[in-house]
């Protein structure tokens, strides 16, 4: 597997980012980080991805800010410089900001000689999963699945809210929510899963047993499972998937439940 670090232009300056891709044409996933930004962990879950068979891309969402790391040490939510980072990082990425960057991201994997087909996915995670939703409403004809693991602020009270973009989605969409996180309470979860009927797409909404929001990068031993689902397939008893891009990624999470690290 190839694994290039590149540059990508985009309305607001030049983005590095990181490709993973093999010597033949595959679909193309755009891979967010999460809210922490580009690391090892989560080159890691690019990489893990693109050996499913996919050309992925990790672009670093905070470029504007410089490159990672953009933590010293280990993350700490509850020391106050690391929240005055993470509020500083995360306010150069306005929502016209991540809709014009998800653009050029797309746009550039569309155009790129290792992706074969004109549909892709994207996968966001944590601050990110708002930038999958807006993805696939900035690109409703290339996005063909959307993912979101324990996204924050789906739902919000201004015209902003990732959930008014959705009648200009058309992707299958994947929601693994956390339980008791409060970026994603119980009444915004259940907002979001009207918007979501109401759209009239496919997707799938799942809680998971878990009382905080790591539950893809590996942080700490904690594992966990969906405790709740809503589905637009209507009742099913097998294991419902975790990443509707790859089924072979539902058989690994069946053996290997998501861990943190």
């Amino acid at each position: 597997m190839n694994e290039v670090e590149l540059d990508i232009r985009t309305s607001d300056g030049v983005a590095d980012a990181v490709l993973f891709h093999s010597e033949k044409l595959q679909p193309a996933i755009l891979h967010y980080p999460d809210g922490i930004g580009t690391r090892p962990s989560q080159r890691q879950m690019a990489r893990r991805l693109a050996g499913e068979g996919y050309t992925v891309l990790l672009p670093n969402i905070y470029y504007r800010s410089g490159r990672p790391p953009f933590f010293e040490g280990k993350f700490d939510f509850q020391n106050e410089k690391t929240r005055a980072r993470f509020q500083e990082l995360t306010g150069s990425l306005s929502p016209d900001a991540m809709d014009r960057d998800a653009a050029a991201y797309v746009d550039f994997l569309a155009s790129h000689p290792s992706v074969g087909g004109s549909k892709m996915g994207v996968v966001g995670y944590c601050f990110t999963g708002a930038m999958a939703v807006r993805t696939a409403a900035v690109r409703p004809d290339r996005i063909a699945a959307a993912a979101s693991f324990h996204g924050g602020r789906l739902v919000r009270d201004d015209a902003s809210s990732p959930h008014l973009l959705l009648p200009r989605v058309k992707a299958r969409l994947y929601f693994g929510h956390a339980r008791d996180d409060p970026s994603m309470p119980a009444e915004a979860i259940r907002k979001l899963e009207e918007a979501l009927r109401a759209q009239g797409g496919k997707f799938e909404s799942e809680i998971y047993d878990a009382d905080g929001r790591c539950l893809t990068a590996r942080r700490t031993t904690t594992s966990a499972r969906p405790s709740a689902r809503t589905s637009s397939f209507g009742s099913c008893s097998r294991q419902p998937s975790a990443d509707p891009l790859s089924p072979r990624f539902q058989r690994d999470r069946d053996r290997d439940p998501d861990r943190c690290r």
